[in-house]
């Protein structure tokens, strides 16, 4: 039984292990592969089992891998596979949900906090000597922000977005959200269920949690800034192309959105001309949001777990 990992870097750069799927069978990882079809086949090879993280499987190379029955997602999203082409083949493709949620909730806070707070801007100021050659005890070269008291609108209110709005409010933030399902249960006097004109129009922060979908590209574009708050403050940890970027940029720089805090971009990697990289008080991490270790240990496990249960003829997790 041959099992090939097209891109296996990312989930394990070397600090967990790869045994889980080596104890089930023939087990061959490329670091990378480029994103041509060609190279994806070669890779692939007579393989069975195929896991790709990034790596595009189109309807191309589905159907020409000859041995091809399982495609393993190492990721929740699952759009870099051709879902129904493979469904013709009677292929099973499975993903990784919620291994994730924990580690995206408590990296929103920390782009809102460094927003608020400047904590990296202000240790490069004392370590160029600023706080030294201060006349004052106590400087600051950004304004600082009280969180207590401000609303966040959470788009998208799955496993992340939950996780994220009970962490906010333990901060005194008041929650409203918008979201394709509604959880009564999770209604209280900090967090509502409001509609998405009303969320853009009451949050003094907007997170975005909601998966890419074709009626949540651009879900945030010059029409949807017109209707925010003077001063907002706006943070993805979700998918780059929610946001249309070329619009946040002008809305950064006319001072409408006060700052943004983005850990994804319409292309990954970041193309060089991106509008954001030259805009105001835009904050912009390289898509870590989900990579700490431990979640990364989940996922790899879920991803042995998935394999087990495929083999023993009850697959979980399944997409398709």
């Amino acid at each position: 039984m041959k099992i090939v990992v097209l891109d296996g870097y990312t989930l394990n750069p070397g600090d967990l292990t790869w045994e889980g799927l080596e104890e089930l069978g023939n087990l061959k990882v490329y670091e990378r592969t480029p994103f041509e079809d060609e190279a994806i086949l070669k890779n692939i090879g007579d393989a069975e089992f195929v896991y790709t993280n990034k790596t595009p499987l189109s309807e191309d190379v589905i159907a020409k891998a000859p041995n091809l029955k399982y495609i393993g997602v190492l990721a929740t999203g699952y759009n870099v596979v051709a879902i129904e082409a493979a469904k013709k083949r009677d292929i099973v493709v499975t993903n990784v949900p919620e291994y994730s949620t924990i580690s995206v909730a408590q990296f929103t806070m920390a782009l809102l906090l460094e927003m608020c707070h400047h904590v990296g801007n202000h240790n490069q100021a004392v370590q160029a000597g600023d706080w030294s050659k201060s006349p004052d005890f106590s400087f600051w070269n950004h304004p600082l922000i009280e969180l207590s008291g401000k609303t966040m609108g959470i788009i998208g209110f799955g496993n992340i977005g939950q996780a994220t709005a009970k962490i906010a409010q333990a901060f005194g933030l008041n929650i409203v959200t918008y979201s394709r399902t509604k959880y009564p249960e999770l209604e209280s006097e900090t967090c509502k269920f409001v509609s998405l004109d009303e969320l853009l129009e009451q949050s003094d922060i907007i997170s975005l949690h909601c998966p890419l979908f074709e009626e949540t590209k651009h879900i945030i574009n010059k029409d949807s800034i017109a209707k925010m708050k003077d001063g907002v403050m706006l943070i993805n940890t979700s998918r780059g192309p929610l946001i249309n970027e070329e619009d946040l940029k002008n809305a950064l720089n006319d001072d409408k959105v006060y700052s943004a805090a983005i850990d994804v971009a319409s292309a990954e990697p970041i193309d060089p001309d991106n509008p954001l990289l030259s805009a105001k008080n835009c904050i912009i991490t390289p898509h870590i949001a989900w990579a700490p270790k431990e979640a990364r240990f989940r996922l790899m496990q879920t991803t042995v777990d998935n394999l087990r249960a495929y083999l023993s003829e009850k697959p979980v997790n399944v997409v398709n």
